[in-house]
Protein backbone atom coordinates (compact mmCIF):
# COMPACT_ATOMS: atom_id res chain seq x y z
CA UNK A 1 0.00 0.00 0.00
CA UNK A 2 0.94 3.01 -0.81
CA UNK A 3 0.71 5.34 2.32
CA UNK A 4 1.25 8.27 1.08
CA UNK A 5 -1.62 8.18 -1.42
CA UNK A 6 -3.95 7.13 1.13
CA UNK A 7 -3.01 9.77 3.31
CA UNK A 8 -3.99 12.48 0.16
CA UNK A 9 -7.03 10.41 -0.69
CA UNK A 10 -8.37 10.75 2.88
CA UNK A 11 -7.11 14.53 2.55
CA UNK A 12 -9.42 14.81 -0.13
CA UNK A 13 -12.55 12.87 0.97
CA UNK A 14 -12.25 14.77 4.18
CA UNK A 15 -11.56 18.23 3.16
CA UNK A 16 -14.62 17.70 0.69
CA UNK A 17 -16.72 17.13 3.97
CA UNK A 18 -15.51 20.08 5.10
CA UNK A 19 -16.24 22.12 2.72
CA UNK A 20 -20.17 21.02 2.79
CA UNK A 21 -20.55 21.60 6.27
CA UNK A 22 -18.91 25.39 5.92
CA UNK A 23 -20.69 25.92 3.13
CA UNK A 24 -24.01 24.35 5.17
CA UNK A 25 -23.14 27.67 7.29
CA UNK A 26 -26.09 30.09 6.84
CA UNK A 27 -25.60 33.06 4.99
CA UNK A 28 -27.14 35.22 8.15
CA UNK A 29 -25.67 33.53 10.38
CA UNK A 30 -24.24 35.09 13.34
CA UNK A 31 -20.91 34.25 13.56
CA UNK A 32 -20.18 35.65 17.08
CA UNK A 33 -22.46 32.52 18.46
CA UNK A 34 -21.43 30.59 21.11
CA UNK A 35 -23.10 27.67 22.49
CA UNK A 36 -21.47 27.66 25.84
CA UNK A 37 -18.92 30.11 27.26
CA UNK A 38 -16.54 27.92 27.20
CA UNK A 39 -16.99 27.30 23.30
CA UNK A 40 -15.17 28.45 20.40
CA UNK A 41 -17.56 31.14 18.47
CA UNK A 42 -18.70 29.59 15.44
CA UNK A 43 -16.22 32.05 13.59
CA UNK A 44 -13.77 31.10 15.08
CA UNK A 45 -14.17 27.67 14.74
CA UNK A 46 -14.58 27.83 10.83
CA UNK A 47 -11.37 30.17 10.73
CA UNK A 48 -9.83 27.19 12.84
CA UNK A 49 -10.86 24.79 10.42
CA UNK A 50 -9.69 26.80 7.59
CA UNK A 51 -6.67 27.43 9.12
CA UNK A 52 -5.99 23.36 10.15
CA UNK A 53 -7.07 22.35 6.55
CA UNK A 54 -4.58 24.63 4.62
CA UNK A 55 -1.56 27.01 6.32
CA UNK A 56 -1.41 24.38 9.86
CA UNK A 57 -1.24 21.13 7.43
CA UNK A 58 0.98 23.38 5.16
CA UNK A 59 3.37 24.01 8.10
CA UNK A 60 3.28 20.33 9.23
CA UNK A 61 4.75 19.16 5.35
CA UNK A 62 7.20 21.86 4.94
CA UNK A 63 8.70 22.55 8.15
CA UNK A 64 10.35 20.43 11.28
CA UNK A 65 8.91 22.87 13.59
CA UNK A 66 6.55 25.39 14.93
CA UNK A 67 7.81 27.27 17.60
CA UNK A 68 6.70 31.02 19.12
CA UNK A 69 8.02 32.04 21.90
CA UNK A 70 5.83 32.41 25.62
CA UNK A 71 4.74 35.93 24.88
CA UNK A 72 3.60 35.13 21.51
CA UNK A 73 0.15 36.93 20.89
CA UNK A 74 -1.79 34.37 18.16
CA UNK A 75 -4.39 36.26 16.94
CA UNK A 76 -6.88 33.59 15.35
CA UNK A 77 -8.52 34.20 12.14
CA UNK A 78 -12.12 35.06 12.92
CA UNK A 79 -13.82 35.50 9.13
CA UNK A 80 -16.51 38.01 8.67
CA UNK A 81 -19.13 35.91 6.55
CA UNK A 82 -19.70 32.24 5.30
CA UNK A 83 -18.07 33.34 2.28
CA UNK A 84 -14.95 34.70 3.27
CA UNK A 85 -14.44 31.47 5.11
CA UNK A 86 -15.02 29.58 1.67
CA UNK A 87 -12.74 31.83 -0.12
CA UNK A 88 -10.16 30.99 2.28
CA UNK A 89 -10.81 27.19 2.63
CA UNK A 90 -10.59 26.77 -1.07
CA UNK A 91 -7.21 28.93 -1.37
CA UNK A 92 -5.35 26.50 0.83
CA UNK A 93 -6.28 23.51 -0.40
CA UNK A 94 -3.95 23.50 -4.13
CA UNK A 95 -0.66 23.97 -1.66
CA UNK A 96 -1.52 21.36 0.38
CA UNK A 97 -2.14 19.40 -2.21
CA UNK A 98 0.24 19.50 -4.61
CA UNK A 99 2.89 19.05 -1.43
CA UNK A 100 1.21 15.91 -0.59
CA UNK A 101 2.23 14.76 -4.12
CA UNK A 102 5.41 16.50 -4.23
CA UNK A 103 6.59 15.19 -0.53
CA UNK A 104 9.74 12.53 -0.24
CA UNK A 105 8.84 9.25 1.13
CA UNK A 106 11.57 9.89 3.53
CA UNK A 107 10.24 13.16 4.60
CA UNK A 108 7.41 11.09 6.48
CA UNK A 109 9.16 9.31 9.25
CA UNK A 110 10.59 12.31 10.26
CA UNK A 111 10.36 13.92 13.67
CA UNK A 112 8.26 17.45 13.60
CA UNK A 113 7.44 19.33 16.93
CA UNK A 114 5.36 22.29 18.14
CA UNK A 115 6.67 24.56 20.53
CA UNK A 116 5.41 26.95 22.55
CA UNK A 117 7.32 28.92 25.03
CA UNK A 118 9.55 26.66 25.08
CA UNK A 119 7.15 23.26 26.22
CA UNK A 120 6.78 21.05 23.91
CA UNK A 121 3.52 20.12 22.82
CA UNK A 122 3.84 17.73 19.56
CA UNK A 123 6.98 15.74 18.86
CA UNK A 124 6.18 12.85 16.74
CA UNK A 125 6.65 11.65 12.93
CA UNK A 126 5.11 13.52 10.48
CA UNK A 127 2.98 11.26 9.25
CA UNK A 128 1.38 11.02 12.76
CA UNK A 129 1.13 14.09 12.80
CA UNK A 130 -0.46 14.84 9.71
CA UNK A 131 -3.12 11.96 10.29
CA UNK A 132 -3.85 13.15 14.26
CA UNK A 133 -3.71 16.96 14.24
CA UNK A 134 -4.04 17.29 10.65
CA UNK A 135 -6.91 15.20 9.27
CA UNK A 136 -8.58 13.54 12.89
CA UNK A 137 -8.72 16.91 13.97
CA UNK A 138 -10.35 18.20 11.45
CA UNK A 139 -13.28 15.65 11.56
CA UNK A 140 -12.97 16.82 15.39
CA UNK A 141 -13.88 20.35 14.59
CA UNK A 142 -16.02 19.45 12.23
CA UNK A 143 -18.30 17.29 14.43
CA UNK A 144 -18.12 20.41 16.80
CA UNK A 145 -19.61 22.62 13.98
CA UNK A 146 -22.36 20.32 13.39
CA UNK A 147 -23.36 20.74 16.79
CA UNK A 148 -23.40 24.41 16.34
CA UNK A 149 -25.76 24.10 12.88
CA UNK A 150 -28.24 21.96 15.04
CA UNK A 151 -28.60 24.16 17.85
CA UNK A 152 -28.91 27.12 14.87
CA UNK A 153 -31.93 25.01 13.31
CA UNK A 154 -29.71 25.45 10.46
CA UNK A 155 -29.19 21.87 8.03
CA UNK A 156 -26.56 19.97 8.79
CA UNK A 157 -24.98 17.70 5.89
CA UNK A 158 -24.48 13.78 6.35
CA UNK A 159 -20.77 12.91 6.40
CA UNK A 160 -20.66 9.36 6.51
CA UNK A 161 -24.11 8.31 5.63
CA UNK A 162 -27.12 11.14 5.48
CA UNK A 163 -28.19 13.15 8.24
CA UNK A 164 -31.59 13.70 9.98
CA UNK A 165 -32.17 16.25 7.09
CA UNK A 166 -31.28 14.37 4.77
CA UNK A 167 -33.72 11.32 5.01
Amino acid sequence: MDFQKELAAEYERETAKTRQILAAIPADADLSYQPHTKSMSLGRLAGHLTDMTGDWALHSLTTDKLEFPADHKWDPYVPASRDEILKKFDEGLPKVRATLASLPLSKWDDNWKFVFGGQVFIDSPRHQVFREFVLSHMVHHRAQLSVYLRLLNARVPGMYGPSADEM
